[in-house]
């Protein structure tokens, strides 16, 4: 749901869960999180026939263990049956992956835009890919470049170039599309396509390059110390095995290949043919129908003015499915207690109000949005923009309290980074013949250390070091030229940016690797905040501040997240014995594919639905886009004299704020030992945040279904599940964010308008 805050990233961050072999996509919300993103990702997933917000993290780590038999902190054993690959690094597992991770990008802009998550590619692309490349190398077996030997290691260079390939929609969902909601840049993106291009590749190579040399720290030095089991990683990995045992193994592959296919197919189908009736086929406003059918009783008007309906999303019904019970229970609630209690409170009392969407229809002049984010410090407040800081402070807090409480892992993981640069200076001192005593002590302390495990890659299948620092520097100095001659950013602030990507880049992958969420919307947050006040008292204009304000957030969160997915594919590589430099040529060559294909996809959907930059002209749109109205809030709260935060929101903020905090410490050092059992139970507050962000309860209640599909799933067919459960979720996810594409250019195409019907939505507008 990432920005993840994935995804959920929700990224915005659900993750992913495992079942028995596998695991759950990592889903990434983006901002307010990064999808609002708040790159928080809404759940956690298990590694088991239990969806992991019905479990706890470190139970979840310890049931793994038993499973495998094995130390998961060292790679894998290479089993008997599995054939030599004397290539993995091939046309056909690259171009596989860069096309699935391309599937993966478009649905992730629809979806991003749509809802403000995003979702993971690695999954996908491993079960996919596994299922592409073995009927080629089975139909075509001594083609040069279709056939072959297919293999475990191979299977991950098409998982890592899907990632690369899907990567990138983060920026698209959230900073940029604010930027034209702010008219800071031109009429649309077709005009400023350059700039987007630009901007795309720094943030991404970005975070390639400076993430390389974290590969050793993270998943060689200080995993075990730190226990940084990469959760969603591992789980691709242990999938990707399981699927290359011969016999049950790739029986079971081509099932979940099946069940995947199938799941996306009527995914697609559904979501495409809905464009042509979207109150009957995919929009259930059932209280507009009891409306219309009770005389145009106000009743139940009133429920429907607060987002009260069904919408039949196979996206969020399948995020749902992954994410458990208690993630869900949690977005639920919190949508109950936002649109369904304070929201209504507030506009009861004048506190906040509406905006009449037919005020000339006599029928429907009762019908009111509250979720407007115009006209900010001209009038009072909207339900949406209220509730905003709320859902940003409980992010923010619950997010830093979590990294805070492991503040020794944090502290070691410092000196770690500490000792690891002196060894390599000290190497580099006595290769000239001039040792220096300083770095050659500490470096010895680290030497002796014995958690460090042995890297299975050779020296000669390292990422050289001198292609990651020239890629480094080249891309700081071609940012440091773009952003001064495209956005007048000084390099001075470019360069804080960067800074501040590395720094929460760092911060990212840690917890991440313990607790399968990467807080980015933490993250974006943050560095929107020091931009304020970097660019305070300096003379900026407002519109200027607030362009550096968006521009700086969309480096440091998007490198970050970047860094982030690509260290998770290190980390399966690793336990599948791939070598670290193949993989990253294959994330480098997606990722450039993404660098152009998804701002192409950005001006697809920015035609096609002209109300995603310029809401303001339209009285409806089909896409919320709640990120992008927190980017751009935010960005005026911190530039603009004549926004604020009201003082009751404020207020309401700070106390949700620390009730978040007391309950990470609670769960921490109170509900341990015996007690421990009783963490299931307690709500998950990213969720609850996350609800206040989206400005409609309509996919809390897609996603609560879903997850209580899984939950009778799992309990009357757990083998059925473990197999198939995953497969059907993603396939789900990306089937309904292509059916979105395909949605966008047939709007275009103007095959839409004239042949569609709106019966059965509001004032007769879906």
């Amino acid at each position: 749901m990432a920005h993840s805050e994935k995804a959920t990233h929700v990224s915005a961050t659900p993750e992913v869960t495992s079942t028995g072999n596998e695991k759950t996509p990592h889903i990434t919300e983006h901002e307010p999180y990064d999808a609002t993103a708040l790159n928080v990702n809404i759940g956690e997933f298990p590694l088991h026939p239990l969806p992991r917000g019905d479990h706890d993290q470190t139970s979840l780590k310890e049931e793994l263990l038993e499973e495998e038999k094995e130390d998961l902190y060292v790679p894998f054993r290479i089993p008997e049956d599995v054939a030599e690959e004397p290539n993995i690094l091939t046309i056909r597992a690259v171009v596989t992956g860069m096309v699935l991770g391309s599937l993966v990008c478009a649905s992730n802009l629809y979806l991003g835009l749509k809802t403000g998550f995003t979702f993971s590619s690695s999954m996908f692309g491993a079960i996919f890919g596994y299922g592409i490349v073995k009927l080629l190398s089975k139909f075509t077996p001594n083609a040069p470049i279709l056939g072959g030997t297919f293999g475990p290691q191979e299977n991950t260079i098409i998982q890592a170039a899907a990632v690369g390939a899907g990567g990138t929609a983060g920026l698209f969902v959230a900073g940029l599309p604010a930027m034209y909601q702010l008219d800071l840049l031109g009429i649309n993106p077709k005009a400023d396509i350059g700039k987007i291009f630009t901007i795309t590749l720094v943030c991404s190579f970005f975070g390639i390059f400076f993430v390389t040399p974290l590969r050793k720290f993270f998943v060689i030095q200080v995993a075990r110390e730190l226990k940084l089991l990469f959760p969603t990683p591992t789980a691709t990995a242990v999938t990707i095995r399981s699927m290359h045992v011969a016999g049950t193994g790739s029986r079971e592959a081509m099932s979940k290949l099946k069940a995947l296919g199938i799941a996306f197919g009527v995914a697609f189908v559904q979501r495409v043919v809905s464009y042509y009736a979207v109150g009957i086929l995919y929009d259930w406003h059932i209280f507009t129908w009891f409306y219309i059918w009770s005389g145009y009783s106000n009743w139940a008007l009133n429920i429907e003015n607060w987002g009260w309906y069904m919408e039949w999303t196979p996206a969020f019904i399948g995020s749902g499915m992954l994410i458990g019970l208690n993630s869900a229970l949690s977005m639920f609630g919190g949508s109950f207690l936002a649109w369904g209690l304070i929201g209504p409170v507030l506009v009861h009392y004048g506190t906040c109000i509406g905006t009449p969407l037919a005020p000339d229809d006599p029928k429907w002049s009762g019908l009111i949005s509250f979720v407007s984010l115009k006209h900010l410090g001209e009038t009072a407040p909207s339900p949406r923009y209220w509730l905003l800081w709320p859902g940003v402070m409980i992010m923010v807090c619950s997010s830093m309290a979590e990294l805070f409480i492991q503040y020794k892992i944090i502290w070691i993981a410092l000196k770690s980074l500490f000792h690891q640069s002196c060894i390599a200076i000290n190497a580099r001192a006595q290769k000239r013949g001039n040792p220096i005593k300083f770095f050659e002590k500490h470096g010895k302390e680290t030497q002796k250390h014995k958690d460090i495990v042995q890297d299975p890659a050779k020296p000669e299948d390292q990422v050289p070091d001198w292609m990651w620092i020239l890629g480094l520097v080249v891309v700081i100095v071609l940012a440091m030229i773009i952003c001064q001659v495209q956005w007048q950013m000084n390099p001075g602030l470019t360069i804080l940016a960067c800074v501040l990507g590395f720094l929460f880049a760092f911060l990212s992958i840690q917890i991440g690797a313990v607790t399968d969420q990467t807080p980015l919307t933490a993250s974006s947050k943050a560095s929107q905040l020091v931009f304020g006040g970097a660019t305070s008292g300096h003379g900026y204009t407002v519109q200027h501040a607030q362009k550096l304000n968006l521009i700086a957030g969309c480096i440091a969160s998007g490198s970050a997240d970047v860094a982030s997915s690509l260290t998770g594919d290190f980390r399966t590589g690793f336990l599948l014995r791939t070598p670290p430099l193949k993989q990253f040529y294959a994330q480098a060559l997606g990722t450039f594919v993404s660098v152009w294909l998804a701002p192409g996809l950005f001006v697809l959907f920015t035609s096609a639905y002209p109300c995603i930059i310029h809401p303001d002209l339209y009285d409806s749109c089909a896409f919320a886009a709640p990120s992008v109205g927190a980017w751009a809030a935010v960005a005026q709260a911190v530039t603009n004299p004549h926004v604020h935060i009201p003082l009751t929101s404020g207020i309401f903020a700070i106390v949700m704020g620390v009730v978040s905090i007391i309950q990470v410490v609670v769960r921490h050092y109170y509900l341990i030992g015996a007690r421990e059992k009783y963490r299931a139970y307690l709500p998950n507050w990213g969720a609850i945040a996350l609800s206040f962000v989206i400005p409609v309860p309509v996919f809390t209640n897609a996603a609560l279904l879903g997850a209580l599909i899984a939950a009778c799933w799992i309990k009357f067919r757990p083998m059925s599940w473990e197999i198939y459960g995953y497969a059907v979720a993603a396939g789900m996810i990306a089937g309904e964010g292509m059916g979105g594409v395909i949605g966008a250019c047939l709007q275009l195409g103007g095959v839409i308008e004239g042949y569609a019907t709106n019966a059965g939505c509001p004032a007769n507008s879906c």
